[in-house]
């Protein structure tokens, strides 16, 4: 199975056995993630870091990965300090960076902006977030983390908040649909899934469910994801505060659930699950954001060929 050299730009492209073994490598890289082991697997080699939307986790993960296994990295900076200020095209920034690095990790708001990118570069490619896109390498850390804290087998999945604009619940819905999971989709309608997705995810023969209550679908799952209300989506403000406060997760919602139902999160967090949550046996969003890190030294290994 041949990763060097290729673009990570949508979960639409991955096949089970690729997904699974992306998974396999990750586990393998764990102890190196811990700092309990060390690893000069890509030294040498440099990462270019391109963030034109902000970000802590992906970036951060994003960087901790290259360093883990010996490489380095090559940072934008911000936007405003580059030449993109002056009015440099995307095409042409990326064509310049195509020979600094060996590879480079992508955000940007506007949807599409990896596959432009992936057309003008050479070296791989990996898409950290389109706007309202894709996020793979967000949706690889989900199936790893649902992985080692649950089952991906006949998984029971409630993915609740905003699912209209929300690139993370987007490409993992893809994914899950791979594993035969049973989908309950948890929304205002004004955040539902769009219907060309559940469209395309019941053609795959998932199992997918709507509701606007979370009270009706949690009792009975596996994991819960949550998302936040993205303000920064909603072209009108006054459509983001009538769907602002609608979900929310408290010690009180968790009652009867099951007792290895684990809640999982992209972060950052509003006030979708409120603190008290933290300290229970459910919450795994902390140790989701950890597992970012060998899910991305496991592709950066994979696309630079310093594994197989």
């Amino acid at each position: 199975m041949k990763f060097m050299d290729h673009h990570i730009i949508s979960m639409t492209s991955f096949s089970r056995d690729m997904i699974d073994h992306i998974l396999e490598t990750a586990e393998k890289m764990e102890p190196i993630a811990l700092g309990k082991e060390s690893s000069d697997l890509l030294k040498g080699k440099i990462l270019a870091v391109l963030f034109f939307e902000p970000s802590t986790r992906t970036r951060m993960s994003f960087e901790t990965a290259m360093l883990r296994l010996g490489g380095d990295i090559l940072n934008l900076g911000s936007v405003d300090a580059s030449s993109i200020a002056k009015g440099e095209t995307l095409a042409d920034t990326i064509r310049v960076i195509d020979g600094y690095a060996d590879a480079m990790v992508l955000r940007h708001p506007k949807e599409g902006a990896a596959h432009l990118a992936a057309e003008f570069s050479s070296i791989p490619v990996l898409n950290a977030g389109d706007g309202a896109g894709h996020h793979p390498t967000q949706t690889l850390l989900d199936l790893y983390t649902i992985k080692r804290e649950s089952h991906l087998e006949g998984l029971k999945i409630a993915l609740a908040g905003d699912l209209k604009y929300g690139r993370t619940v987007h490409s993992l819905c893809y994914a899950l649909s791979l594993y035969g999971a049973d989908i309950t989709l948890v929304s205002p309608k004004e955040l539902r899934m769009p219907e060309e997705i559940i469209s395309d995810l019941k053609n795959r023969g998932a199992k997918v469910t709507e509701t606007d209550s979370i009270d009706d679908a949690i009792n009975d799952m596996d994991v819960l994801y949550m998302t936040r209300i993205q303000k920064e989506r909603f072209p009108d403000p006054a459509e983001y505060q009538k769907v602002a406060n609608k979900l929310k997760i408290t010690s009180d919602t968790l009652k009867d659930v099951k007792t290895g139902l684990k809640i999982m999160h992209p972060l950052p967090r509003v006030n979708e699950i409120k603190p008290e949550v933290d300290d229970t046996p459910h919450a795994c969003y902390f140790k989701q954001a950890f597992y970012g890190v060998p899910v991305r030294m496991a592709l950066l290994a994979l696309v630079l060929g310093a594994t197989e």
